[in-house]
């Protein structure tokens, strides 16, 4: 097969979160360990870093990595999902695998795919270990799919873990309360391996001293450490709880050197360093034009708290979300003052355009519905002026169409 046809087979022939929600999911860990048995257990060949939590944990593993190539590391990335190229979820210092070694990666073990009915994601943790072990990284870190207990990244035992925050999101999966959610993401804590909390939380802080105390790991409040202030290229207030997270998690390596300087050169150049695209991310300056993957309760009231210091006459927003999505506690969130330009991302759990200009007006955000995120833009960018602001999101997969 092509590289595309690879693709096009694996998007098609597996169960994929992103298109199928919570029937993709197998909540176990047995396939996912008998694939790394099959590859010689790569997981066991290279240090690792393991971020969990409901939002920021992508933002912190690009951060992580530009830190660590700063200090002069060979580093791998295992991030998810991908907004262009599925090639973004698996790079070595801000390269992506290349398409050659996918396409033979999974020629290669197509056969056992097929039997063991792998899913999507556990087919590409596998390409990713892979891919890290054959290139003999000094370190990787590898972002969590989703919830993190029975994540299929949680094989490896890593130097420390970091959770970012806890939020609601993939309830249906992970539970309705802030204390089920945290649980599943304190699954990734390991014995005498330290964990690193970016975001003390009330409802969740005890859950969290408890299990690090029953497995006997060193466990850090980041907001109680007193960490010198950086700044990151990545734009947005709410990077500031990222970027403490990190600096506690950069504390906890132990067995590496990183220096201020590293620390300083790897947040200034997370863009750079690693591509990350779609964070507080600027298309345009006049009008400009704002996207951001925010897409569940927490992440919008940051993005939405951003978007009240920025300095404009009229606001615009153009605005998708998938079918999975409370999406009235969403909408509540919105400003009426803004004019809307309703799309549906174009994947098959994409809420339909009419269900959501239904809803918004509900909650008085009056707007029109358009056939594609691109063409909503377009009739944005025709109705603003060059002192209007532009804000695209709702979805990780309506930023996919516009960046």
């Amino acid at each position: 097969m092509t590289y595309q046809e690879t693709l096009s087979w694996m998007f098609a022939q597996l169960p994929m979160y992103q298109n199928k929600g919570a029937s993709a999911l197998k909540n176990k860990l047995d396939n996912i360990l008998s694939l790394s048995e099959v590859l010689g257990n790569p997981h066991e060949k290279f240090k690792s870093v393991h971020v969990a939590g409901t939002n920021g944990k992508g933002s912190s593993s690009h951060m992580l990595a530009s830190i660590l190539q700063e200090a002069g590391y060979k580093v791998g990335l295992y991030t998810s999902p991908h907004l262009k190229d599925f090639r973004e979820r698996i790079k070595i210092n801000g390269k992506p695998v290349s398409k050659d070694f996918v396409k033979k990666f999974v020629a290669a073990h197509k056969a056992f795919f097929e039997t063991h009915s792998l899913s999507f994601f556990e087919m590409t943790v596998g390409m990713a270990f892979s891919h890290f072990a054959n290139e003999k990284v000094d370190i990787a870190v590898i972002e969590v799919g989703l919830g993190g207990r029975l994540d299929s990244t949680n094989i490896i035992t890593p130097e420390v873990s970091l959770i970012t925050n806890i939020g609601f999101d993939h309830m249906e999966i992970l539970g309705n309360t802030l204390e089920k959610i945290a649980l599943e993401k304190a699954g990734i804590i390991k014995r005498n391996i330290p964990v690193v909390v970016s975001e003390k939380q009330p409802e969740t802080e005890g859950i969290f001293q408890l299990i690090a105390a029953q497995k006997s790991a060193e466990i850090v409040f980041a907001e109680d450490l007193d960490l010198e202030g950086y700044t990151t290229d990545l734009l947005g207030e709410y990077q500031k709880r990222n970027v403490l997270g990190v600096l506690a998690t950069i504390k906890s390596l132990k067995n590496l050197k990183v220096n201020k300087d590293h620390i300083k050169k790897g947040l200034a150049n997370v863009v750079k360093n690693t591509g990350l695209l779609g964070r507080w991310q600027i298309l345009n300056t006049k009008p400009v034009i704002v996207c951001d993957t925010a897409h569940n309760r927490e992440g919008l009231m940051a993005v939405m708290q951003q978007i009240n210091v920025q300095d404009f006459k009229n606001l615009h927003i153009v605005l998708g979300f998938a079918n999975d999505k409370d999406i009235g506690k969403l909408l509540a969130l919105f400003p009426a003052n803004a004019r809307y330009y309703f799309v549906s991302p174009n994947i098959p759990r994409g809420l339909p355009v009419s269900d959501l200009k239904e809803k918004a007006m509900q909650f008085n955000l009056k707007g029109e519905g358009y056939d594609s995120v691109k063409g909503g833009l377009q009739a944005a960018k025709k109705r603003s002026r060059k002192e209007d602001f532009i804000f695209v999101g709702g979805s990780t997969f309506v930023v996919a169409e516009i960046v």
